[in-house]
């Protein structure tokens, strides 16, 4: 077949065989002059496109990519594609001014919610605005979460006054006990042990506490933990009105050790100490009422809420207080081992009674959980107000506090040093210079008095707040299970219901549930 196409005037075009038996004709009229077009020109014009589309197409489809986030219209990209200029640095160097602009100015009102930001935002598309408007919003949420925060803290504060309906109970069926039965009445200790209560061969405890489940629950867990128990004897000191369930639980249950319980009502002191306790007593309520009526304007802040765990009715508590007067308490013993009524004690502590103070006059575990010197929190000057000139020429600010919980007391090296004649003194200056010197609190006028007298016990002794969500949360199952005596100090007791239940199981397994009265009162641990 042959191709042939006219050079001049009207295009003939005519298409015939190669044998010449046929034809076909075709004529076209074209204006201009016609040319002969050839394969050999055809194809290396393919070839050349074929190369060069591909490319044009992934550079289009890049552009068109990148420009999503500031372009919206084909406009907009195809300005950016010929002009080869990139908005988005643009668009985020605009937006930066505005974030910096919005940062330094004042906050107005801003949107109640994210898709009202979004709608008002779509409707003026004006950068500045959205940048006022977010700064305003995030504001407004910052201050919502930190009203919440506080809101909490002063909700586990109430929570943690509470006393459950089923502690209620038990000393009220033990009461019933007392009354009824003889053997509830029975003689602590009986009179083939009474001798022990002054034996400095024995390892002497003290409790001082108004709470009857978890004075048993210290009790269990020291003498399942002992490798000596019949070497215990357990001092309880508690008041007047949980006197009786507290001698029934005790007289009624097997007990390994010697245990004593006595009523403050059962002490006959000297006028002179009778005079400092309400002293002592009339003076903490004036630091305590002070502190309590500015409980309302509390921000939220971890010093705030130590505030608020200080204000704890129970920091007023007589039983919390008389553990500067146990030389008086306990005239007749050397040494002993005080308990908070919060602990639970895992392994065997009888070495305490071997340990040489130094000729200091109490033993205790500092602070220091991330290495030695190292207390975030829990320094003097998170106690104290090195402010006052009393206080910053008397101590240092950056000393890790110690603990109570767990303390090895010489009470023979106590009277020597006439510890509880300072504790006053101390007393009397901070209500002369207006109750400034020191956060409410057991402990700060405690690091005062026993300054200088403390002999440090190995960290890894004790572990404490676990009455704390944050600070029981980020502690090792491994570090608590080492710890010779863990401490649920804070506001989340185990017998409460704001307990944590990851950590409560380590309390409640020491809790008697055989015990008729227990299941009588629904506990459960």
């Amino acid at each position: 077949m042959k191709f042939y196409i006219s050079t001049k005037g009207i295009k003939r075009v005519t298409i015939s065989n190669g044998e010449g038996k046929g034809s076909a004709k075709t004529t076209a009229v074209a204006a201009g002059a016609g040319r002969r077009i050839s394969a050999r020109t055809v194809f290396p014009v393919m070839v050349v496109l074929g190369i060069v589309l591909p490319f044009l197409f992934v550079r289009i489809a890049i552009l068109m990519l990148e420009s999503a986030a500031a372009c919206s219209s084909l406009e907009c990209a195809g300005w950016r594609f010929f002009s080869g200029v990139d908005t988005s640095l643009e668009l985020r160097d605009e937006l930066t001014r505005a974030l910096i602009e919005a940062n330094d100015g004042n906050v107005n009102e801003g949107a109640g919610s994210f898709n009202e930001l979004v709608k008002e935002m779509t409707s003026k598309q004006d950068l500045k605005a959205f940048a006022f408007k977010t700064k305003a919003m995030l504001s407004q949420l910052e201050r919502k979460v930190q009203l919440a925060r506080q809101q909490e803290s002063v909700y586990w504060h109430l929570a943690s006054h509470g006393i459950p309906k089923s502690l209620h109970c038990l000393c009220l069926k033990l009461a019933e006990e007392y009354s009824v039965n003889a053997m509830a009445r029975s003689r602590l200790p009986p009179p083939e042990f009474v001798s022990r209560l002054v034996d400095p061969t024995f390892h002497h405890l003290v409790l001082l506490t108004d709470n009857v489940l978890a004075a048993s629950v210290v009790v269990t867990s020291t003498i399942e933990s002992s490798i000596n128990p019949e070497k215990l004897v357990f001092h309880i000191v508690t008041d007047k009105k949980t006197y009786a369930p507290m001698h029934a639980w005790f007289a009624t249950n097997s007990i390994k050790s010697v245990v004593e319980v006595r009523g403050l009502h059962q002490y006959d002191w000297s006028e002179e100490v009778n005079a400092g306790v309400k002293e002592m007593l009339a003076t903490n309520h004036l630091i305590w009422k002070q502190y309590y009526n500015k409980e309302k304007d509390l921000d939220y802040t971890q010093e705030n809420s130590r505030y608020l765990e200080a204000l704890r009715p129970s920091s007023l508590s007589l039983m919390n207080q008389l553990r500067i007067y146990l030389p008086e308490l306990f005239p007749d013993l050397k040494k002993i081992v005080f308990l908070d009524d919060d602990v639970v004690v895992q392994h065997d502590i009888s070495f305490l009674w071997e340990l040489d103070l130094n000729g200091k006059v109490i033993g205790s575990v500092f602070k220091s959980w991330c290495g030695d010197g190292c207390c975030p929190g829990s320094k003097y000057i998170n106690y104290l107000n090195f402010s006052h000139p009393l206080v910053a020429s008397n101590f240092d600010g950056d000393q890790c506090a110690w603990l109570y919980g767990m303390n090895i007391i010489d009470l023979e090296t106590w009277r020597r040093t006439n510890i509880t004649e300072t504790y006053h003194q101390w007393l009397k200056l901070n209500l002369k210079s207006g109750m400034t010197m020191w956060n409410p609190g057991v402990l700060p006028p405690a690091l005062m008095t026993f300054e200088g007298q403390v002999h440090p016990i190995s960290s890894s002794m004790l572990v404490t707040d676990l009455g704390y969500r944050h600070q029981s949360a980020e502690i090792s199952k491994e570090k608590l299970e080492a710890a010779a005596v863990i401490h649920f100090s804070g506001p989340a007791k185990p017998w409460l219901e704001i307990g944590f239940p990851e950590v409560r199981s380590l309390w409640s397994r020491y809790v008697n549930i055989s015990n008729k009265f227990i299941g009588r009162c629904r506990i459960t641990g």
